[in-house]
């Protein structure tokens, strides 16, 4: 299935929070199938495979909140990029945190992009509406398998010079 089709994931255990966001999506015109997940295991279950297993059609975007039950979205994060399968997908975390540490972990840990979520009802759906657009039309991803693993050290800060951007 081509990027374009390739289903976007939602990560978000509030039901608002994603009744809107595929109510946005929808309105926008992005006919990706949106698979929505209420938790961290679920998340990685799902991305990665229970106990090992091969991971599903990868999507072409995930929307990741951080404050989620079971298993949080760093770690999430951080699990999906250390696996090799999903180390290049696009990861948007989404979260009412504006926590600067929250942040700086966030792209420490290879997020494509960290977004507050707007309290205000029409700018959080604004927000979908552009984030969609940008990911689904304008952004382009990379085709094949992914690229080696760099080699960096996983505690040092990553600047673009060492992620070559």
């Amino acid at each position: 299935m081509p990027a374009e089709r390739a289903p976007i994931v939602l990560v978000d255990d509030n039901p608002s929070d994603v009744e809107l966001t595929v109510r946005t999506l929808r309105k926008a015109n992005i006919a990706n199938e949106v698979v929505v997940l209420a938790d961290g295991q679920e998340a990685v279950d799902f991305l990665l495979g229970a106990s090992g297993a091969p991971a599903r059609e990868l999507p072409s975007v995930i929307l990741l909140d951080l404050k989620l039950p079971k298993v949080d979205g760093i770690e999430v994060l951080r699990r999906l990029r250390a696996d090799e399968r999903t180390r290049c997908v696009p990861v948007v975390v989404m979260t009412s945190s504006n926590q600067e540490s929250d942040l700086v972990r966030s792209y420490a840990l290879g997020a494509n992009s960290y977004i507050v979520k707007p309290v205000d009802f029409s700018q959080f759906a604004e927000t979908v509406r552009e984030v969609g657009l940008y990911w689904m039309l304008l952004n382009h991803p990379p085709t094949g398998s992914p690229p080696a693993p760099a080699a960096h050290a996983s505690h040092a800060p990553h600047t673009p010079k060492e992620t070559g951007l």
